[in-house]
């Protein structure tokens, strides 16, 4: 309820009825004295005491993880669930090659990776539904803890048959001449773009906006478009595609972003993987110096 704001949607999410969720909730807010949630026309919202409640129960969960974590680690067995919300083009080759890497020692563990947006990190780390983010220019908070930020230049991407292909640097100016498939301004990559063509008071000829990675992906074989990525986003290319390098005096380097909650103890299993994480990016700093 806290998350979607309306009784009948928990219901429907829970497979319950809503009459039963409503009185399970009344049960609550009776055994704690007072209101855990505003009751309003549009839905319902927390109340001031409902915040310091489900604070207390992500709280609790979380100490519960680790706590499961830390005993089958003392069985010499470690399982857990790992939660990770990651931009969409780390999903392409760098997450699920790191996942397939820890799962070979530990097959035990659990994932669930969730896209996330540069604006959604705060949410996600916030309501405890994620351990760890690694997103590229996300929107910074203070109770985040970055643990490695990985220095990333972007690269024009297209079918090697495009008129700019084959150029190992190429103008923003360059590029804005021809049909782009852009990802929407939620992501880091279009954040940066967008920047530079106002500083340089350019018009970027966007003919297909997706959030959808595999959408932009297909457009470059079908429609001969462009697009932009980072090095780690770009992943295996087939023999039908290729990367140039966009000059950094038009579009700056921008940063990836390794974290967690500030003050949270992670469970074993979300720390271990954190640390491989960190590792491999170390070692991606190290390859690009």
């Amino acid at each position: 309820m806290a998350r979607v704001g309306s009784i009948r949607k928990a219901a429907e999410e829970l497979a319950i009825t809503s009459t039963a969720l409503n009185r399970r909730i009344l049960s609550m807010e009776d055994e704690l004295g007072v209101p855990i949630f505003d009751r309003l026309p549009s839905g319902v919202r927390l109340s001031v005491a409902g915040e310091l409640f489900i604070h207390h129960v992500r709280n609790q969960l979380s100490d519960l993880q680790r706590v499961k974590s830390q005993i089958a680690d003392l069985a010499g067995e470690r399982r857990g669930h790992v939660s990770v919300v990651c931009g969409q083009a780390l999903m392409n080759a760098f997450l699920p090659e790191m996942i397939s890497q820890y799962r070979q020692e530990h097959p035990a563990v659990t994932f669930d990776v969730q896209v996330c947006s540069r604006h959604d990190v705060q949410d996600a780390l916030s309501d405890y539904s994620a351990d760890i983010a690694l997103v590229f220019e996300p929107r910074l908070f203070r109770e985040f803890h970055c643990v490695i930020d990985v220095p990333q230049a972007i690269q024009m991407v297209s079918a090697v048959d495009h008129p700019l292909a084959g150029r190992k640097n190429l103008r923003l100016s360059e590029c804005a001449e021809y049909p782009m498939a852009l990802p929407t301004r939620a992501n880091g990559v279009r954040h940066l773009l967008e920047q530079a063509a106002v500083r340089l008071s350019l018009n970027l000829p966007v003919m297909i906006e997706s959030n959808s990675q595999a959408m932009i992906a297909q457009s470059l074989r079908f429609q001969n478009l462009m697009t932009f990525q980072i090095p780690l986003g770009i992943g295996p290319l087939d023999e039908q595609v290729q990367h140039s390098s966009i000059d950094s005096r038009d579009v700056s380097e921008g940063r990836l972003y390794l974290g967690h909650l500030k003050g949270r103890n992670l469970p074993v299993a979300s720390a271990r993987f954190l640390e491989q994480l960190a590792g491999a990016l170390d070692q991606h700093i190290g390859e690009i110096k």
